[in-house]
């Protein structure tokens, strides 16, 4: 039987405030989970959401990241309106900001798989399949997490999706950013993802033009229906407003 997943475009919000709404899903599904397996109530159920959104200029440091991959000061920070926070994901160092789709998979994975490795290859097979409609061959990078162009080719890899979760009793939080229409100077003030010799991409970079975001959300949804074989519940998308 297919699991059926609640799509919200959350649409611009800060960072803090999406991860906020983000622990509040998980935890109504730790609780459902809980309540079920202690009997409390055997009819309490799991829901699965994909969230979207795009946040204000933000740099967030996993907690397996180094500071020292931030290289620019607090002052320098505030100086140019770029928020700094760190976070319970895996992963090191990434930036988000205007133009970048970011995803936020809240899904109860014993309902599809228990294997976290899997679930970000699946969430890496999404964005590939959603890149290859633009024409462009992505793919993964052995040992590193995320979904990347000419990765195999010394001098000419560059990420295009960055990728980092949270599992808590086999639900999931945090996911992935592609940089759609990103401005990608914002990436020369860190070490992305821990990663130094190399690079960060775009959509429009790659293909010369900006792309419709909503264009891209809508192939990302189709696609993770195919990939995890979900029906997508996209009718009346919710705005943060009313979700919370």
């Amino acid at each position: 039987m297919q699991q059926q997943v609640s799509v919200q475009d959350l649409g611009q919000m800060p960072y803090q405030a999406a991860w906020d709404y983000q622990e509040r899903l998980l935890q109504e599904n730790v609780q459902a989970k809980a309540a079920r397996r202690n009997g409390v109530d055997p009819s309490a159920v799991t829901r699965h959401y994909l969230l979207f959104c795009e946040h204000p200029p933000v740099y967030t440091l996993g907690k397996s990241g180094h500071m020292e991959h931030l290289l620019i000061s607090n002052s320098q920070l505030q100086e140019q309106g770029i928020s700094f926070v760190q976070t319970n994901r895996g992963g090191d160092i990434t930036f988000h900001g205007e133009g970048q789709v970011v995803g936020y998979p809240i899904i109860d994975l014993e309902r599809f798989f228990t294997d976290i490795g899997k679930y970000l290859r699946f969430l890496e097979e999404v964005i590939i399949r959603t890149l290859a409609d633009y024409g462009l061959q992505a793919g993964r990078s052995k040992g590193e997490t995320g979904v990347w162009l000419d990765a195999a080719i010394p001098g000419r890899a560059r990420k295009i999706c960055a990728m980092g979760v949270r599992c808590s009793r086999w639900v999931t939080m945090h996911g992935f950013a592609v940089n759609v229409n990103t401005d990608l100077n914002y990436f020369n003030n860190i070490i992305a993802c821990g990663i130094a010799d190399k690079q960060v991409t775009s959509l429009e970079r790659e293909i010369g033009r900006k792309v419709p975001m909503e264009e891209v959300k809508t192939k990302i949804t189709r696609y993770f229906s195919e990939v995890f074989d979900a029906e997508m519940l996209t009718e009346g998308l919710s705005s943060y407003s009313s979700a919370v």
